[in-house]
């Protein structure tokens, strides 16, 4: 349903772990030619990764109102700052969207430099010891993608990159960004969370999405989904999918850094097993983890030769065993020359590394 991308490296891992023997070019493709897939602003505020067609309903959902809260943020900042006020703010991004609508495609550097107001600086902390002074390309640049307007392209550099170029909404959304309600958007939401995460909790879901409690019991009432007894206790699923799970091949996986797998729960214990300290950061980030059979059984690492390496946590058996050292090496020759570091080191990923 949605990739993580906050950490650009892992949309493509977590790609290639589902469809392998899926190529980086494969992937691009679909995100920067065929454009059937969109990076945007989302849950948590986070960035993820999309189908197009699925973008009007996280927008409404989701990134309107965290679009709100921070336009509000930043205009209490800038009007301290004496720099302008609400109006002021809402010219520069005007004029930012015009010239990016004649570039058709610019870094925010390039943006800078056709509409200069963009290089407004700001000085944050005031008196701390952490004082600095920011420019307001980011605010603006953040604020026009969050409120749908503008897109995060191809980025300079490999794809593991998040130095972005930016595009009007229109290259990737004819049209724009369309409308929808968002009581609807967030029904849609929760339904296709379930469909992929289910059985879940209420408590999960506003985990995951960063929504109020209303919206959360709003959203389930529009979709009426059905109670299961789960181990961990009573779980929600789709009215259309109670029935029993048929057994699946024996599998193994090697899943990226912040993978929607396992950032889908908050509580993570019926698959995580007692690994969490090594394999999350204090956030609550994960870094990267070795499945086996749907339970997490280790972590890996690349390290700065190249090399795929990992560590298991659990005795998995001898088949289950050369099964992920056969993985490690598929993946260390996929990945190639480039080099991933998550974004959120782990205690087990430094130490692998090292």
């Amino acid at each position: 349903m949605a990739l993580h991308s906050t950490d650009p490296a892992s949309v493509f891992l977590s790609v290639w772990a589902r469809t392998a023997p899926a190529t980086v070019e494969a992937i691009e493709r679909a995100l920067y030619e065929d454009r059937s897939l969109i990076r945007m602003l989302g849950m948590r505020r986070t960035i993820f990764v999309v189908p197009t067609e699925l973008a009007p309903v996280i927008q409404a959902s989701t990134t309107d109102a965290i679009a709100a809260v921070q336009r509000r943020t930043y205009t209490q900042i800038i009007v301290k700052a004496g720099v302008g006020d609400g109006g002021w703010l809402k010219e520069v991004e005007e004029g930012t969207a015009r010239v990016l609508a004649a570039r058709g495609e610019a870094t925010g550097a390039e943006l800078s430099a056709d509409e200069p107001r963009l290089r407004t600086q700001v000085l944050m902390a005031e008196g701390k010891n952490y004082e600095r002074r920011a420019n307001i390309t980011t605010w603006v640049l953040f604020l026009l993608a969050a409120e749908g307007r503008i897109v995060r392209g191809r980025p300079r550099g490999t794809w593991v990159s998040s130095q972005y170029r930016w595009s009007p909404v229109e290259s990737w959304l004819p049209g724009g960004m369309a409308s929808v309600e968002a009581d609807v958007a967030r029904a849609e939401l929760v339904r296709r969370w379930l469909g992929a995460f289910g059985p879940g909790t209420p408590a999960e879901i506003k985990w995951w999405t960063g929504w109020t409690v209303g919206h959360v019991k709003q959203a389930l009432a529009a979709i009426k989904p059905v109670e299961v007894e789960t181990e961990s206790g009573t779980g929600l699923v789709l009215p259309d999918d109670v029935a029993p799970i048929s057994p699946v091949d024996p599998w193994v996986a090697f899943l990226p850094a912040l993978d929607p797998t396992p950032m889908g729960w908050s509580d993570r214990s019926w698959y995580l097993g007692p690994h969490g300290q090594v394999l999350f950061d204090r956030s609550g980030n994960v870094g990267p983890t070795v499945w086996s059979d749907g339970r997490i059984v280790g972590g890996w690492a690349q390290r700065p030769d190249g090399e795929v390496v990992y560590r298991l946590l659990e005795d998995v058996g001898a088949d289950t065993a050369a099964a992920v050292d056969a993985t490690a090496g598929r993946l260390t020759e996929w990945i190639g020359p480039v080099r991933v570091t998550p974004r959120f080191r782990t205690p087990l990923e430094r130490e692998l590394v090292s």
